[in-house]
Formats: C-alpha cells, sequence, structure tokens
C-alpha cells in the first residue's frame, strides 16, 4: 500500500483507468462528466495513486479552492476495497494540502460513505445533493486540529 504522487503522463493515465472503472462503468457517470480541465500534469491539482502488490489499485486528486484543499475522485477497484487503502488516500491528500498551507480540506462525499468520512475526522456540512446522479454531501474538516 504505497500511495505515489502522479508526475508521468503513464501515471495519470492509470488513475483515469482506475476512475473510468469506478465511476463510469461502476457507478454510471457519463464519460464525458468524469473528465475535466483539472486533470492534466499542469499544476491546476495534485494527482495521486495508491498501489497494491505493485499494481496501481486507487486514486484521488486534491485542488486548492480559495485557500482550502479540495479532495476529488477518490476511488478503488472493487476487488481491493477494505484494505485501507481509501484511508491511505485522505491521508495523503491531506499531507498534499498541509504542505500547501491548506488549514482546511473539504470534499463531496458520496452518501454511502458518509461514515467512512466521519471516522477519519470529516463533519457533514451540507443536505444532501445530487452529482452526476449520486446522491453526496459535503464535508468538511480543519487539518489544524491535528497539529
Amino acid at each position: 500500500m504505497n500511495p505515489k504522487r502522479v508526475t508521468t503522463d503513464e501515471e495519470l493515465r492509470a488513475a483515469f483507468t482506475i476512475r473510468k472503472e469506478v465511476f463510469v462503468k461502476e457507478q454510471g457517470v457519463p464519460l464525458e462528466d468524469e473528465f475535466d480541465q483539472f486533470d492534466t500534469l499542469n499544476g491546476l491539482c495534485e494527482h495521486i495513486l495508491v498501489q497494491y502488490n505493485e499494481q496501481p489499485v486507487g486514486t484521488g486528486r486534491i485542488r486548492f479552492i480559495d485557500g482550502a484543499g479540495k479532495l476529488e475522485r477518490i476511488c478503488i477497484l472493487e476487488p481491493y476495497r477494505k484494505f485501507g487503502l481509501g484511508k491511505t488516500i485522505i491521508n495523503t491528500l491531506e499531507e498534499i494540502a498541509s504542505e500547501r498551507g491548506a488549514s482546511k480540506v473539504k470534499l463531496h462525499g458520496q452518501t454511502h460513505a458518509e461514515g467512512f468520512y466521519k471516522k477519519l475526522g470529516y463533519q457533514t456540512s451540507s443536505d444532501i445533493f445530487m452529482e452526476d446522479g449520486i446522491p453526496h454531501i459535503l464535508m468538511l474538516k480543519d487539518l489544524s486540529a491535528n497539529n
């Protein structure tokens, strides 16, 4: 379980493959909604990959908006869930946020994952809303509380 910051086109393609499998094929998100202008290596956001037995099996990215880190596109291939990889992804993205000086992070979590995020210190801060036909909630975490 080693997280890796994406620095090459090959690694970025691996992240895209995971996202297509989870969000597009498994959850039915339209392909044109899954990828956006932030899906590059141009510094607009930072992508990570998590490997299991040397294979990329999970990914996520972080963008910075108004001084806060926004965790996005967090997913793990189905056979590799329940190995603690989600926590590894979140922790790595939070480390990146702290390195960049952000004291807060936020995410749009799918409602079925609310308990997972709460265990990691996130607080629900919105009513349920729909994104790509999937119910979500806004969740926030104050990183300065960790120091």
